[in-house]
């Protein structure tokens, strides 16, 4: 019996390495318009997971081995491979947005949090308690209808600066700043029925900064809500063409519903000669909130070379499927 358990989990374990080695090797493909393509680019942490067990697993079970299995085994190292180097800059490499040093003189920190609330959410409560407990100068609040609206309209009290725009799709957004903004601007990207905020924030000093707040659809179908299917991500381009031709420093948040070392989002940041912030902190998996398992990261902070960290921090549960996320960044003196 034993004999027989042994050979099943052996088999079972043959079936999910050549399920890894392929998953990995698709996840590669990047300008096929086939949406379950491009979510293969998602859960590269748990193909890294996986594939390690695999490969451990074999290399203690396997007593006689043959072609096929030292091709499995290198098949998984070929998968290992592909996923360190996509999330080891995250884990593992240099900060490209550095913190802030304590020799440095600091003009101004600007705290700011953007969360994905979820339309159906009704836990308003939970999402304002955060945001009394971190005290942002900015929150950028997605997902919002115009039952959000009203419950977050308590904010106004010590948030004097506002933009929104709800919607019923999924896609509203709404904005609280304690930081007077300049040249408050609503446009719509990609579909006319999801909108980004872009305004230049002034702080106290009187120094300027580009704000962006934006929404990307998600790439799989949806029969209720927008969705790109079959179609190119434009609005993560347009914003990057926006920051190039920006004189000032530039900050783009929100729900990118992308992962930042996709291919969309790496000529965004090319394109907007913007610095990814989790670069060398960690992965700070923000979706699914609901899950232990299935978690990456979807919402996003990219600044220009300009901007210094003092804190990034994923927050706790507001009982949303995504968590909120906060960073503070600081404007070094030049003088």
């Amino acid at each position: 019996m034993t004999k027989y358990i042994r050979s099943f989990f052996l088999v079972l374990i043959v079936v999910i390495s050549i399920l890894m080695i392929l998953l990995g090797a698709l996840s590669l493909i990047h300008d096929v318009p086939y949406w379950f393509v491009k979510i293969m680019d998602f859960p590269r942490l748990q193909y890294l997971i996986i594939s390690l067990i695999c490969l451990i697993t074999l290399l203690f079970i396997k007593r006689k081995w043959t072609i096929t299995y030292v091709l499995i085994v290198l098949g998984l190292l070929f998968s290992i491979l592909i996923q360190s180097l996509k999330i080891g800059p995250y884990l593992l490499g240099k900060k490209v947005v550095p913190d802030v040093q304590i020799q440095e003189k600091e003009r101004f920190s600007v705290k700011i949090i953007i969360a994905n609330v979820l339309m159906t959410n009704r836990s308003s409560d939970e999402f304002l308690k955060l945001i009394n407990k971190n005290e942002p100068h900015v929150v950028l609040a997605m997902e919002v209808n115009d039952w959000w609206v009203k419950e977050l309209s308590i904010l106004e009290e010590s948030f004097p600066y506002k933009m929104e725009y709800p919607l019923d799709n999924a896609y509203g957004l709404l904005l609280y700043s304690k930081l007077p903004l300049t040249n408050p601007e609503i446009k719509f990207l990609k579909h006319s029925d999801v909108p980004s905020f872009h305004a230049t924030m002034t702080l106290p000093g009187g120094e300027e900064f580009s704000f962006h707040g934006i929404h990307p659809v998600a790439p799989f179908p949806s029969a209720k809500y927008p969705d790109n299917v079959g179609e190119e991500e434009l609005a993560l381009h347009k914003v990057g063409a926006l920051v190039a031709k920006e004189t000032i420093p530039s900050v783009v948040a929100g729900d990118f519903n992308d992962v930042s070392w996709s291919k969309t989002t790496r000529f965004f940041e090319d394109q907007g000669d913007l610095k990814n912030v989790r670069l060398g902190r960690g992965l700070y998996n923000t979706f699914n909130a609901e899950s232990l398992v299935m978690r990456w990261p979807l919402d996003h902070f990219f600044v220009t070379e300009e901007f210094r960290v003092k804190e990034f921090k994923r927050l706790e549960k507001i009982g949303s499927d995504h968590f909120p996320l906060m960073a503070e960044f600081v404007l070094p003196s030049s003088d």
